[in-house]
């Protein structure tokens, strides 16, 4: 639609110019005759002065030379608009191949297409940062599935170690049988957490979500994550202060909102100071119900926190910390919110962390 109303715009513009050229090839004829004309009044002719006889020979053929005149202009304003389109059409062939460019030029066009070129410029940037974005995606997507292919050995090899030591150590005791079939658990717990990693980075890349929704009562929800938090709450000595309205329901898809949540709560624990509280507020205001999950931990840089909710982004970014996942928990997130119609927002200040969701009734 902007391209054609540019287009007649155009050529509104060269016929415009072209009508007003051609009045005034018209008008400037009339002038100069008149002004000649009011110029031999003014003096007494002898009749044998080189001007005079010029002027009379002028006079004597001026039906020939208005002829000439106008015919020369007015073949010269048409050829000069009839060929202005085909160099408009040339500028717009050199700036595609400019917007086509990997580089940072910029596409120049003559005035009268300052409004396309403004637009083909946006275009250029939009690809830019586009590909910029996704080499980015990808560079850290990569990184990623290097570092969790690495990560997987350790685990691996400590499952095997002390199943190893289990099978040829019979005479141990019931002690240390325990204490290395405990190590072979949890090691085996992160191997599946780990493959769990990959299998999320393949389903967000190959596939979308789509949502299955019923209505629930989002406070006992929300009571019930809680609880099966409380081991990760223990280990940490960390408390929920819990603030929900009774008996909030919401039409929603419960398996994938519980995903956010469980995400939003484990990241809480992650990265809280130790002996401190997590709280978790649930209200209904203007039709829409407002969340909040909040800890106390370190103070998240502006710069981090507008790149959280990008895919495999991870704030802690150390390959052995057991908390650090594959970076997809909050972009999927942010992708079932979003698909709920409501948003979700991260804020962090004076060793305060929250994430602020909205979710439509």
């Amino acid at each position: 639609m902007k391209t054609n109303t540019l287009s007649r715009k155009l050529a509104w513009m060269l016929l415009l110019r072209m009508i007003a050229a051609a009045l005034l090839l018209l008008f400037s004829g009339v002038g100069i005759y008149i002004l000649a004309t009011f110029f031999f009044r003014f003096f007494v002719w002898q009749g044998d002065e080189p001007l005079y006889r010029i002027a009379m020979a002028l006079q004597q053929n001026l039906l020939l030379i208005t002829f000439l005149y106008y015919a020369i202009g007015f073949v010269t304003i048409a050829l000069h608009y009839w060929f202005k389109p085909f160099r408009y059409f040339q500028a717009l062939i050199d700036a595609a191949e400019i917007v086509n460019r990997q580089d940072d030029s910029l596409v120049e066009l003559p005035p009268q297409l300052s409004g396309l070129e403004g637009q083909l410029n946006q275009i250029k940037l939009d690809a830019m940062h586009s590909r910029r974005a996704a080499k980015e995606a990808e560079q850290r997507k990569n990184d990623l599935v290097t570092y969790l292919a690495h990560d997987l050995k350790t685990p691996i090899t400590s499952v095997i170690g002390y199943l190893t030591l289990l099978r040829d150590e019979p005479q141990i005791s019931e002690q240390t049988r325990l204490h290395y079939m405990d190590i072979a658990i949890d090691k085996a717990e992160r191997l599946d957490d780990l493959i769990n990693e990959f299998f999320d980075i393949t389903r967000f890349n190959l596939s979308h979500i789509s949502l299955e929704k019923r209505q629930i009562n989002l406070s006992l929800m929300l009571e019930q994550l809680i609880y099966e938090f409380q081991p990760m709450l223990d280990a940490k000595q960390l408390s929920i202060d819990l603030q929900a309205d009774p008996h909030l329901l919401l039409r929603c898809d419960p398996d994938k909102l519980q995903r956010v949540f469980d995400n939003l709560l484990r990241n809480a624990v992650n990265y809280s100071f130790e002996n401190s509280s997590i709280r978790i507020r649930a209200k209904l205001a203007e039709n829409q119900i407002c969340l909040t999950f909040e800890n106390d931990g370190d103070t998240i840089s502006e710069e981090k926190l507008s790149r959280l909710f990008e895919q495999f982004y991870r704030l802690d970014t150390s390959r052995s910390s057991k908390s650090g996942g594959a970076g997809l928990g909050l972009a999927i997130a942010k992708e079932i919110v979003e698909l709920h119609g409501g948003t979700i927002t991260a804020f962090s200040q004076n060793d305060v962390i929250r994430f602020d969701v909205a979710l439509p009734m």
